[in-house]
């Protein structure tokens, strides 16, 4: 009898230690990820997201994903991450803010969206989160690990909501009460143990801003957004011709789109960016609306070679140019 209770003391007190230490380590990958440059970054248990089996098969079934048919591969990994990282047992998920008030000089010019200001975006951001799974290393006997910038079957926005990061907005949209939007997302999966955060509230209220301005009316309902309609879509993802159906719809957007953003009243809180690799392509920003009817294959190459425009490709944004050019 006094062999148990010395026991069970003992396990209880090894149970508190090491929840301690889960404490002390969550907070010390925080203040890496912020000093590393991440605007916030929150921690949440992996778990099969059953929640979102629903949406994410009405989102296919409905047809929303448009021609994007890689959406519909790795439907199991997409809603387990154990399936992505051996063991995997803790979502770290940053935000990486990227607003700016730097804009295109011509107001004439086809309007790209602030994230393509900059050289792409994803290797930036892994390679700070590189940085943080070795310093994660440094503190742990961490075994199985892996970085995500939305080049993977991950629902980033999911997991970080999960990880109090903000709440999906009625745009889709993950929206953080302090910060707005204007920020990238990743993550890295871990087979270690953490202190997780909990989700917040919704702030959206009534507002139906996003919703109100959307030119396409890709957002169908609260959160439910029809890809297909979107204007990011039509100019970035879609390869074949622009439908007529969206004739004088895109509001000259040439790449990409931020009109649901730009009236988020979050947005407001919007702060620029200090990331140095983000700074704006200052050969972008000067581009006129004739340097742009008059670009070819070499000159987009040689502006966009570390660009996220050159996603698109030299091709598609000569169609979307001419499809603003013909049928505004």
């Amino acid at each position: 009898m006094i062999f148990l209770f010395f026991f069970t003391k003992n396990f209880n007190k090894a149970l508190i230690i090491k929840h301690i230490n889960k404490i002390e380590l969550s907070k010390k990958i925080k203040s890496e990820a912020k000093s590393l440059g991440f605007l916030e970054c929150g921690i949440s248990k992996v778990e099969f997201l059953k929640s979102e089996e629903k949406y994410l098969k009405n989102y296919l079934e409905n047809g929303f994903h448009g021609k994007m048919k890689y959406l519909e591969n790795h439907f199991e990994k997409r809603l387990n991450p154990s399936l992505l990282v051996d063991n995997a047992k803790s979502v770290i998920s940053v935000l990486l803010n990227y607003y700016t008030d730097e804009k295109q000089i011509d107001n004439e010019a086809p309007i790209i969206s602030k994230y393509a200001f900059a050289q792409d975006y994803h290797q930036i951001i892994k390679e700070k989160l590189q940085q943080l799974l070795d310093f994660i290393k440094s503190e742990t006997e961490i075994k199985n690990a892996r970085a995500f910038v939305d080049s993977a079957p991950v629902l980033d926005k999911t997991w970080a909501v999960k990880s109090g990061l903000g709440w999906i907005g009625k745009n889709g949209n993950l929206i953080n009460k302090n910060h707005g939007s204007f920020f990238f997302i990743g993550e890295l999966i871990v087979d270690i143990e953490l202190e997780y955060d909990k989700e917040i509230k919704e702030y959206c209220g009534t507002c139906t801003k996003c919703i109100d301005a959307c030119p396409t009316n890709a957002i169908v309902a609260p959160k439910i957004i029809n890809g297909s309609k979107c204007i990011s879509y039509l100019t970035i993802e879609l390869k074949d011709e622009i439908s007529d159906e969206f004739i004088g719809k895109l509001e000259n957007r040439l790449f990409g789109c931020d009109i649901c953003q730009d009236v988020c009243p979050f947005n407001k809180k919007s702060k620029q960016h200090n990331e140095e690799k983000l700074k704006p392509i200052l050969a972008l920003l000067e581009m006129t609306k004739s340097d742009w009817q008059n670009i070819d294959n070499e000159l987009f190459n040689s502006i966009f070679k570390k660009s996220a425009i050159k996603r698109a490709g030299f091709k598609k944004i000569k169609s979307t140019l001419k499809f603003l050019d013909e049928k505004l």
